[in-house]
């Protein structure tokens, strides 16, 4: 079982700059691929950016060249660095990681969600 802490959001100005992270713990073989989505109000919850264990990342377009994902293993930790952001970011961000149970077997486990609001 893995458990998620999200935190790191809250209200910007446009243009501004926002750490988000989010610590997995608990019980788990390892933790695989991990990755931040975001919900706006009245769309679907999209793919933000993921990252692998190798650090091999993936950007959605709108984030490319603003938005930076990492992430610690020895602490099992994947931060959000977002740069430049603009009204349209404003939404809830989710942490989603594959924990894995043994070295064959995962699942899928998401944080809580935090608020990110890009205003002036």
């Amino acid at each position: 079982q893995v458990q998620l802490v999200e935190s790191g959001g809250g209200l910007v100005q446009p243009g501004g700059s926002l750490r988000l992270s989010c610590a997995a713990s608990g019980t788990f073989f390892s933790i695989g691929a991990m990755a931040w989505h975001r919900q706006a109000p009245g769309k679907q919850r999209e793919l933000v950016a993921t990252i692998n264990r190798g650090g091999t990342t993936v950007y959605a377009d709108a984030v490319k060249g603003r938005f930076t994902i990492s992430r610690d293993n020895a602490k099992n930790t994947v931060y959000l660095q977002m740069n430049s952001l603009k009204p349209e970011d404003t939404a809830v961000y989710y942490c989603n990681v594959k924990g894995y149970r043994s070295s064959l077997f995962w699942d899928d486990y998401w944080g809580q969600g935090t608020q990110v609001t890009v205003s002036s």
